[in-house]
């Protein structure tokens, strides 16, 4: 039997259907998105709540001339599918396929590239304004979901909305869930919904008393629809949309396309800005989705018949943070940790329950998240912040003039850093230590493995600055953790082999391959040192200055931007020390890294034991070639 979807290639199609067969379109999509995810793994439940709502979309509009601008993305694989990449879809993820994002550059029918949540309302402003400037009269949507509400950029989006009158249509995807349960006074205040049964009750009965009124029932309508309209909207959300200058539409059922596509068409016709409240179900169509959203926001390849994980969970990175920082709280209770939105992404769910009161998820606000720290940490604790590298990034300001201007003991645990894979560029932490580490007063630390990670968040809580402790997406290296917790002096170093040839100055991540290539090199007599670098800031002077003047040169290795990173640091200290030593930097170049596997990464950037062997070769190369022409 043929199926619906074979008909689509692009959303113009959708337009040639009988519109009874769209339920049956959304169906084949979730199974396609389900088979798709269980294979390659990705973001699920978002996209499996927001089918009907990308096809109605798409059935009412004309794309790519009018806008779509979905927030973060993880609701957009229905919209991928409908716009030309279902062919493609079984590349999700993958290297050199369609990235898990709206993505311009893949397609004209994504608007705006997204990643980071809470853009979608201010981008799409931003198009209307454009449109009206340009003179043209295309429609712009923005949808999002009620969890991105939590952050302040969407207030000023709307505000601004509110304040021009342009025409402009916001879709709340009202999902009840941001990645985990939304938390805050506005995720209560939406909770505040008539149901359906009931609007619709009351409806039909105000119509009907009015219509049995003699003579002035008809020309009353009128008047009690406006009044209906009224009291929904202040016994709902709306009451808040209206405030800001939006004309509020809802809540309607998300899932139901008829209601969809009239609502849509009803819409289209009205001026200034309206939002339209949607209530959807997160992981609609598969029931252990459904049954646990915040597993199946993101996740690894799965069996579908069982939604178990096809590949065993190892420990990673994350759990040895959240088991040690429960530690230290146990014993420190000055200590209290703060995530934004994400308690399972950053490993703080445990925290929350063991120290329910010591613990506060401030939603996607993580400027908020930086700056409550700082009170907290003004008033004597110790704050605990656990956030993505991707994510600091939009707390650069609050870091600087919150936290480190006042030098106050905020701890960041940066989750994520470095190469993370198939989320790719959006999702990449490789800009922290160039946008912290010329901040005054802050330590910057990278752990060289899970035990490391373990002292150094003990540190971090101890050292009364403010400190920064980056770690990687993924599986822990299986080194021992039996011994208790110690200090380790801010921007001590730890030599783990010398070398007369070449020294590498390995930091995190690389020093494992480092020493890997150094042992290799050791069957073709060269002796290379590879030195543990665990702080970017401060480094370790006396122990680089040493490696510096006792081989033939340094190769500085990190998963980072080499543009003003941990290499840059290196050649500074040299510079102040007038010290001329041939410097081989190994990182990440001057691009945006696209998604695919960390490994195929790391080995496509020269970050794996081959490359940095390669590297070394390179350099020692180079050392002989220029003494025998100084001889």
């Amino acid at each position: 039997m043929a199926k619906v979807l074979d008909k689509i290639e692009v959303p113009a199609d959708l337009k040639k259907l009988d519109r009874h067969s769209l339920p049956q379109l959304a169906a084949e999509i979730r199974e396609l998105i389900i088979e798709t995810v269980a294979e390659k793994g990705g973001h699920l439940a978002s996209s499996l709540g927001a089918v009907e709502l990308a096809i109605s979309l798409h059935y009412s509009l004309n794309c790519p001339a009018d806008k779509i601008i979905w927030d973060v993305g993880h609701q957009a694989y229905a919209h991928k599918i409908l716009t030309g990449r279902r062919k493609e879809f079984h590349t999700l993820r993958q290297a050199g396929g369609i990235s898990g994002f709206p993505k311009p550059s893949e397609s004209v029918f994504d608007s705006f590239g997204v990643g980071h949540s809470s853009t979608s309302i201010s981008a799409a402003l931003g198009m209307a304004a454009a449109r009206d400037l340009a003179g043209k009269r295309n429609k712009v949507v923005a949808v999002i979901g009620d969890g991105s509400l939590t952050a302040g950029l969407a207030f000023e989006g709307l505000n601004q909305a509110g304040h021009l009158k342009k025409d402009l249509i916001v879709i709340l995807n009202d999902n009840e869930m941001s990645i985990s349960k939304n938390v805050g006074a506005l995720s209560t205040f939406l909770s505040r919904k008539i149901t359906g049964r009931f609007a619709t009750k009351l409806k039909l009965e105000v119509e009907s008393f009015i219509k049995s009124i003699p003579r002035i029932g008809e020309r009353l309508i009128g008047i009690a629809k406006r009044a209906e309209d009224s009291l929904i909207t202040l016994l709902t959300p709306g009451m808040l949309f209206e405030g800001l200058g939006f004309h509020y539409i809802g809540p309607i059922d998300g899932h139901d396309m008829e209601a969809l596509l009239e609502t849509f068409n009803n819409i289209n016709e009205l001026k200034g800005p309206v939002l339209l409240h949607v209530l959807t179900k997160k992981g609609k169509g598969y029931l252990p989705a459904e049954a646990d959203p915040s597993t199946f926001h993101g996740i690894g390849p799965f069996t579908v018949a069982t939604g178990k994980p096809k590949s065993k969970s190892k420990l990673s990175y994350t759990s040895v943070f959240s088991s040690t920082l429960l530690q230290i709280a146990e014993k420190d209770k000055r200590v209290v940790a703060i995530t934004a939105a994400m308690p399972e992404g950053t490993g703080l769910a445990r925290f929350a329950e063991e120290f329910p009161e010591r613990f506060f998820d401030v939603g996607i606000a993580e400027q908020h998240a930086l700056t409550f720290a700082a009170g907290l940490a003004k008033e004597g604790f110790v704050p605990v912040t656990a956030i993505y590298s991707t994510f600091l990034q939009r707390a650069y300001d609050e870091v600087f003039h919150d936290a480190c201007l006042q030098n106050l003991p905020v701890v960041i645990a940066m989750d994520r850093a470095g190469i993370v894979g198939q989320d790719g560029p959006t999702h990449h932490g490789l800009f922290d230590i160039s946008f912290l580490r010329h901040i005054p007063n802050i330590i910057l630390a990278s752990p060289k493995d899970e035990d490391e990670l373990r002292h150094l968040l003990y540190s971090a809580v101890n050292y009364g600055k403010p400190t920064a402790v980056r770690y990687p997406r993924g599986s822990c290296l299986g080194v021992d953790m039996s011994g208790p917790l110690k200090m380790i002096l801010p921007g001590r170093a730890e030599v783990l082999r010398d070398g007369a040839d070449a020294t590498v100055l390995a930091l995190g991540t690389m020093v494992k391959p480092a020493l890997e290539a150094a042992e290799r090199l050791d069957s073709e007599g060269l002796r290379v040192g590879v030195v543990n670098c665990r702080f970017v800031k401060p480094l370790d002077e006396g122990c680089i200055l040493k490696a510096a003047a006792n081989s033939g040169g340094l190769i500085t290795v990190e998963e980072n931007a080499l543009q003003g990173g941990f290499g840059s640091a290196v050649i500074e200290l040299l510079e102040e020390h007038g010290i001329k030593c041939p410097v081989k930097r190994i990182g990440v170049p001057d691009e945006f890294v696209e998604h695919g596997s960390q490994e195929g990464l790391r080995a496509r950037l020269g970050l794996d034991s081959v490359g940095i062997e390669r590297s070394i070769k390179a350099l020692t190369s180079e050392n002989k070639k220029t003494i025998k022409i100084a001889f």
